[in-house]
């Protein structure tokens, strides 16, 4: 029987805030006591993460001295090198305290975004000396309630303005960080800009260094709006646009679960591992997600354990789909071609598309042909649950 055993290679990674999460929620107070930042990196060892990532405020309070501060990284530093633990990313809270009520780069008081910008440049320092390579910004605050609060396009050039300052103090600082942008459609605000991955893929081509930025996806943000996760991931990797990824699992048309990964709906799970490792994706594999509020540490451990081996199992699954003989016998006749278009397709010319529009097709023929659609799903359910 396969382990499923998370190893370095598969860059499983968490979040302070995960594994830490209390199991406090909107109507509960916390049923598990609080972990220090290093407990939680010693934990995530025990249960063989590759790595962990933190907000500003996960592993530092807001109002921590200077010489508490110190303290903090210095421990935080002799967990990671007791442990092998690594630091892959970093971001930076722009939603908990008050002073971010009305959003961070898009409230409408300027200090408030000035505060925004020295937060940011502040942990990206902290972040760049633990060693990570991706900066992630999500911009829980970043939206409205009534849209007689804010004009959306000045709220959208303050967010440019924003990112176009924070590239280049990074190019500035000749720092080795990139940007991931990630989106949510709403919660905590009722509405939030940039709501999509494909929103935050347009913006970023509207930045001075769109190169420098790119996306990071969730699950149960795109599922919350009812989008297909895979579709929007895909184009991100279309694009060389997938800097990090945030693995959960999330119900459709619900709150934000930030369940473990895999633990509502399998197939999409399925198939957003196989276009992860059918394209290589060599970026680590973040889990944003939270033990269920009836567990203790124990419980949370089993939690982040069902995360990795979840995904390996789905990644077995994934490489078994792609060596079934007759799947792929399926998906070969579906896609057959014998080259009788060729001389109307590809790069476009005055020629290919004069003879295009001569072309008879013959549509009845066509749209008789069965696809076998049917047998190719059930094919991926039954590798699925293990009878094929």
């Amino acid at each position: 029987m396969t382990e499923y055993l998370p190893k370095p290679e598969h860059k499983f990674t968490f979040g302070l805030w995960t594994v830490g999460n209390t199991g406090r929620d909107p109507f509960g107070e916390p049923t598990r006591a609080k972990k220090s930042p290093v407990e939680i990196v010693h934990l995530l060892a025990e249960v063989g993460a590759w790595g962990v990532n933190f907000h500003d405020d996960d592993l530092i309070p807001i109002n921590a001295t200077p010489s508490e501060r110190a303290t903090i990284i210095k421990d935080f530093k002799k967990a990671l090198a007791d442990t092998g633990l690594v630091v892959p990313m970093a971001t930076t809270n722009l939603f908990g305290d008050p002073i971010f009520k009305d959003g961070a780069f898009t409230s409408n008081d300027p200090k408030v975004r000035a505060y925004a910008l020295q937060k940011v440049m502040t942990n990206i320092d902290l972040g760049v000396e633990l060693g990570a390579k991706v900066y992630v910004f999500w911009g829980g605050r970043e939206g409205t309630e009534t849209d007689a609060s804010k004009d959306p396009i000045t709220s959208t050039k303050r967010m440019r303005e924003a990112m176009n300052y924070l590239c280049e103090y990074v190019k500035d600082q000749k720092y080795d960080l990139k940007f991931a942008l990630e989106a949510k459609p709403n919660e905590p605000r009722g509405d939030i800009y940039n709501a999509t991955t494909g929103h935050m893929l347009g913006f970023i081509a509207t930045l001075d260094h769109p190169e420098m930025v790119g996306v990071n996806p969730e699950v149960a943000h795109e599922h919350m709006a009812g989008l297909n996760f895979t579709h929007n991931v895909a184009q991100a990797l279309d694009a060389g646009k997938l800097f990090h990824i945030d693995l959960n699992d999330q119900s459709f048309g619900r709150f934000d679960q930030d369940y473990r990964f895999g633990m509502v709906n399998q197939k999409a799970a399925f198939f957003l591992v196989k276009l992860l490792e059918d394209n290589k994706y060599d970026g680590s594999r973040h889990f944003d997600a939270h033990a269920y509020r009836t567990e203790d540490y124990e419980g949370v451990k089993n939690f982040a354990r069902g995360c990795m081996r979840t995904y390996l199992i789905l990644k077995e699954k994934a490489a078994r789909w792609n060596a079934d003989k007759e799947i792929q016998g399926i998906l070969a006749e579906v896609n057959a071609d014998d080259g009788s278009m060729n001389k109307f397709m590809g790069k476009y010319s005055t020629d290919k598309a004069k003879a295009l529009k001569q072309q008879v097709f013959d549509r009845p023929a066509i749209a008789a042909r069965g696809l076998d659609y049917e047998r190719l799903d059930q094919l991926t359910v039954e590798i699925l649950l293990g009878v094929r």
